[in-house]
């Protein structure tokens, strides 16, 4: 064993026993200054483990054990997720900048800011001496100074808002060129950005699909200008924020199904298809399973079967096909605009939804027999539909004499359940 290995091990067991030791007895300072030295301890063996990961690439020593990248290496030779070993791997390209390396020693950065940092001052172009006519040794005083503020800086800032500033840094040190510097610095990125740009859709695992991607600046500007309208809290709403901008971007795609201005797929107009199995013994539907192979309950294809985009394709026992959905059973034409008038959007009481956002719900299911026409339709918004599908929920709807829909509250709700209608829109 060498002297260095030796006494790293030494450390590490001194470590060990003072992450033992209880902190029950300390004061709240002592806590708190014993939480930064920790940090700072971590941190320095972090720069220790950067240093080797550096030595090892400069070795080459990934690629000799078959491995495309130094972060592939870390994960198979010290079992680290993805995302821990691309941080390790990035740390140790930033520490190859002494400076920015002793500041991670010296306390006055961590490891993260110290990437940010170093990603920082690599991007400043080096034909800074074009136009102007900069001197190459005026381009290292600016890249210098760029290193030592962003440095300054760290101390006030943790790392994501670092990266912010850094995207202006020539502004603080260099402010005649920041212009010129910022426009090229741009332009690479959006390309950098249209290259990288994607989309991707996991396998089902437990009902669940990840939906993963990046996007440009200005593509995911658009994003976010479509679904904000959208993701408004609702009145007793308790759906998260992420869980808001899911329904968005579901209900953003509903919505560009009912436009009939997709490109047709396979002849067809984009529908989604639910393979339903019939039970014969009590004339019900079972369980479902989309065109992609995802599973659904019976209860979310009583729901789909509103919806005027939803293909059923009604197997019998065997198999055979009873019934693939005709068109008397969507909403669609003169009878989803008379829709449209007549509830002028959710007609769930006092929900503001227009009706570019609605489905056709048939009061009494399609399912058990019920007509498509206007007297047994009513438009609901994504949210209100699910609450109206739900057994527990105890919402019911009926037509009342002027032929506009009534709700009727669960009793638990009002006692006397005594019809609710929505006052947002505006009547006729």
């Amino acid at each position: 064993m060498t002297p260095v290995l030796a006494e790293l091990e030494q450390v590490g067991e001194d470590a060990a026993k003072l992450a033992a030791a209880p902190v029950w007895p300390l004061s709240d300072d002592e806590l708190t200054n014993l939480l930064r030295a920790a940090h700072r301890l971590e941190q320095t063996a972090l720069v220790l483990q950067a240093r080797l990961v550096w030595q090892a690439d400069t070795r080459g020593l990934p690629a000799a054990q078959g491995h495309r990248s130094a972060a592939r290496w870390l994960r198979a030779r010290l079992m680290l997720d993805p995302q821990p070993a691309r941080e390790l791997a990035a740390a140790a390209t930033a520490l190859r900048r002494p400076v920015i390396e002793q500041a991670v020693l010296d306390g006055r950065t961590d490891l993260r800011q110290a990437a940010v940092i170093a990603a920082t001052v690599d991007a400043i172009p080096a034909d800074l001496d074009g136009p102007d006519g900069l001197a190459a040794d005026e381009v290292s005083r600016t890249v210098s100074r760029a290193e030592h503020t962003m440095i300054e800086m760290a101390g006030r800032m943790p790392a994501y808002q670092l990266r912010r500033v850094g995207e202006r840094i020539l502004a603080h040190v260099a402010p005649h060129l920041a212009d010129r510097a910022d426009e090229a610095a741009l332009a690479r990125q959006e390309a950098r950005a249209h290259r990288q740009r994607g989309l991707t859709l996991s396998l089902p695992v437990d009902g669940l699909v990840r939906l993963s991607g990046v996007l440009g600046a200005e593509d995911a500007a658009i994003v976010h200008a479509t679904l904000h309208p959208m993701c408004r809290p609702l009145a007793g709403d308790d759906r998260s924020a992420a869980q808001r901008r899911a329904d968005a971007l579901v209900e953003v795609c509903r919505l560009a199904l009912r436009t009939e201005q997709l490109p047709d797929d396979g002849g067809e107009p984009p529908q989604l298809a639910v393979t339903v199995a019939f039970q014969p013994l009590t004339r019900t539907l079972g369980t479902a399973a989309t065109d992609t192979g995802q599973r659904l309950s019976a209860a979310t294809v009583r729901r789909l079967a509103c919806d005027a985009r939803i293909l059923p394709v009604v197997l019998g026992g065997a198999g055979q096909i009873l019934d693939t959905g005709r068109a008397r059973r969507l909403a669609t034409g003169p009878l989803r605009r008379a829709l449209q008038i007549r509830d002028r959007g959710c007609a769930f009481p006092d929900c503001d939804r227009p009706p570019r956002w609605t489905d056709a719900h048939h009061i009494t299911p399609w399912t058990a027999g019920g007509t498509t026409t206007l007297d047994n339709l009513v438009l609901l918004c994504r949210h209100h539909h699910r609450l109206i599908h739900h057994p527990g929920a105890g919402w019911q709807i009926r037509l009342s004499a002027d032929r506009h829909p009534d709700f009727i509250p669960p009793s638990a709700l009002d006692p006397l359940q005594r019809p609710r209608r929505n006052l947002y829109h505006p009547r006729q």
